[in-house]
């Protein structure tokens, strides 16, 4: 077993009252290998200014002038996360999404368990 042990010592982080945090299912089903490195800036932002229900007020122009990006960049970053089911967005409000695991994320040829085939059948994964 690996032990770990804190390089700085007087840095260790604490968890402030408002606190956000990322999901680990982001890497683990692998959500962040179709995100972009604008993607993945916008969504760690949104995660950041976001409150315990994953909603943020944050305007176009500020977003854009914290992260240095156009409206286009904006436009595209925030309508690809959308796609991939991270966000919803209805002006002026973002809500950073619960991440959902994916069924379909399997490498051709692997086999499907009886249950996501069931699932897939009635319309449980989207």
């Amino acid at each position: 077993m690996i032990v770990k042990t804190p390089i700085l010592k007087q840095r260790i982080r604490k968890i402030p009252n408002s606190f956000g945090w990322i999901d680990h299912r982001l890497v683990r089903n692998k959500y962040i290998e179709a995100c972009s490195h604008t993607q993945s800036a916008l969504y760690l932002f949104l995660v950041c200014v976001s409150d315990v229900k994953g909603l943020s007020y944050y305007a176009d122009k500020s977003i854009m002038k914290k992260l240095d990006m156009d409206i286009q960049v904006l436009k595209k970053a925030r309508s690809d996360l959308i796609n991939n089911n991270l966000i919803a967005w209805q002006q002026p409000i973002y809500q950073v999404l619960s991440l959902e695991p994916k069924v379909n994320d399997r490498d051709p040829g692997q086999m499907m368990s009886l249950s996501d085939i069931l699932k897939n059948a009635v319309g449980g994964e989207k």
